[in-house]
């Protein structure tokens, strides 16, 4: 399989590494509230790389995590954002 994105495995390393987790279901309503629609079977695509990621995807994303987009591009820089989630 070809992987389709950068940012799957990150994704789930910060829902995963956030306190307490955040849930595939919990992240999919914070990226909502943020005009951002992806559901579930989506979201698990896009962590197991089989889905691509737009660039105003990971911005959401990364708001969502509270992570900079360059840690979920890159793997490097600040890990945690400064943003809040509304």
């Amino acid at each position: 399989m070809k992987i389709k994105n950068i940012v799957g495995v990150r994704v789930r390393e910060a829902r995963k590494a956030a306190r307490p987790p955040i849930t595939q279901t919990d992240l999919i309503a914070r990226l909502q509230v943020l005009d951002m629609v992806i559901d579930q079977p989506g979201l698990s695509k896009i962590e197991n790389g089989q889905r691509p990621v737009t660039d105003i995807e990971v911005v959401a994303l990364a708001k969502a995590l509270k992570v900079t987009e360059e840690w979920l591009l890159k793997g490097t820089g600040n890990y945690q954002s400064k943003q809040k989630v509304s």
